[in-house]
């Protein structure tokens, strides 16, 4: 579509990215012509941010930046909010979708850098690399296989065996490990893993425990004394999911006690904002433990790669009215329709919306060439293609329909 048929400008468009997010972003937008974009280094508190979201149309965010609810009511003209990174969590989603805002991510990306850190970590921890690190450091020679193993052989219990679990299962079975996996819904193993129904059957089975989900109300918490308990003795712990899944009060008494003999921990309850803070945790100072600063995901590969991915949602909800991908706006996709003008319409999800569109265009003599309406529990996303000679019209009329939330000429 060309850029002179867009009823906004694409100059116009702000932009507002934080968090240091990848020049490949950058690169993207310019290159579909937005070139009206701030970028900030950090994280923003939400007072800051009710004053940088005034104007704004797109705003682009990692993990650190909280979208409140508050956020979103300051953001006066807020079309899409674009997480860069796997999660959505950081974003009031319930107040985007209120507002018609949709939210997209790139739950892909980073898949294979995370994957391959964990095994990675399984490796140095089974092998006690740390230890023998820091003593090296401080002038002391350890020459030790005691406490040391190879993976092969071992058990690898994989928590949650989405994109990034059933990777790491495949990287652990090309390291003769074997793989048992736990996940809230049936899943087809990768290679010979085999599922588990019950997550203290892998608990008991496994020598190394590595945790993917999300955090929720079905996983926040859900490794404390009880689960590590059921743990071998001698078993290792990683968590490069969510900060709140693992206890680490407990996590600790039982490295302490030497019940578990390392563990690897990337993601923490409480994390600085920007690189440089002060950060502490129990764990510090622990033998066999690995600290990272949430960085599972965080290779330059897995960056440039979320930038694309995430930019192009963003443009083609832009461009097209495209809300696949989206965790709020329902998911619409339809193909630009030759000599007809597109118009987007979000309203409240109740009974005779479109009737009522299609009732008030038809008695003012305005053909639809396509149309296309989807809904939540929420809200209600029409995609709406006219006669190109009464689209200004019929946008008037579309903005006077009662529950109307948000109505955009597209082209």
């Amino acid at each position: 579509m060309s850029a002179a048929l867009t009823s906004y400008p694409r100059a116009k468009i702000r932009i507002l990215l934080l968090e240091n997010i990848s020049d490949s972003a950058v690169a993207e937008l310019n290159a579909g012509g937005y070139f009206e974009i701030e970028r900030l280094g950090g994280a923003l508190s939400e007072e800051q941010l009710i004053e940088a979201v005034k104007g704004v149309h797109l705003i682009g965010i990692r993990s650190k930046t909280q979208i409140t609810k508050a956020v979103i009511e300051a953001a006066d003209k807020l079309l899409a909010v674009g997480c860069f990174c796997i999660g959505v969590n950081q974003v009031d989603l319930k107040a985007a979708t209120e507002k018609g805002v949709a939210v997209f991510n790139a739950p892909y990306s980073n898949t294979r850098s995370v994957a391959e850190l964990v095994i990675g970590l399984c490796v140095m921890l089974i092998r006690k690399v740390a230890d023998k690190n820091a003593a090296a450091h401080r002038g002391e020679w350890l020459k030790d296989a005691t406490g040391s193993f190879e993976l092969r052989g071992k058990t690898l219990g994989i928590i949650g065996y989405g994109n990034i679990g059933s990777q790491v299962s495949n990287l652990a079975e090309a390291m003769g490990m074997n793989v048992l996996y736990y996940d809230s819904a049936v899943k087809l193993p990768h290679g010979n893993a085999k599922q588990v129904r019950d997550l203290r059957e892998l608990l008991e089975r496994s020598n190394i425990v590595t945790l993917h989900v999300p955090s929720d109300a079905t996983t926040r918490g859900m490794i404390d004394d009880a689960e590590l308990a059921l743990m071998p003795k001698g078993s290792i712990l990683i968590n490069y999911s969510r900060g709140d899944i693992v206890d680490l009060n407990s996590l600790k008494r039982n490295l302490e006690a030497g019940h578990l003999s390392g563990a690897a921990i990337d993601v923490f309850p409480i994390e600085p904002e920007k690189n440089g803070d002060h950060f502490e945790t129990v764990l510090q100072n622990l033998p066999n433990v690995i600290l990272t600063p949430h960085i599972g995901g965080s290779t330059e590969e897995a960056q440039a790669n979320i930038g694309l991915d995430v930019t192009a949602k963003l443009i083609k909800y832009l461009e097209f009215g495209t809300s696949e991908g989206s965790h709020t706006v329902p998911p619409v996709s339809l193909p630009p329709q030759a000599g007809t003008h597109r118009i987007l319409h979000i309203h409240e999800n109740v009974p005779g919306v479109l009737g009522e569109i299609n009732s008030r265009l038809s008695k003012r003599g305005i053909n639809i060439v396509g149309q296309y309406l989807k809904t939540n529990e929420t809200i209600g996303y029409v995609i709406l293609d006219m006669d190109s000679a009464l689209s200004k019209e019929a946008f008037e009329i579309l903005k006077d329909i009662k529950g109307t939330i948000k109505t955009r000429m597209i082209y």
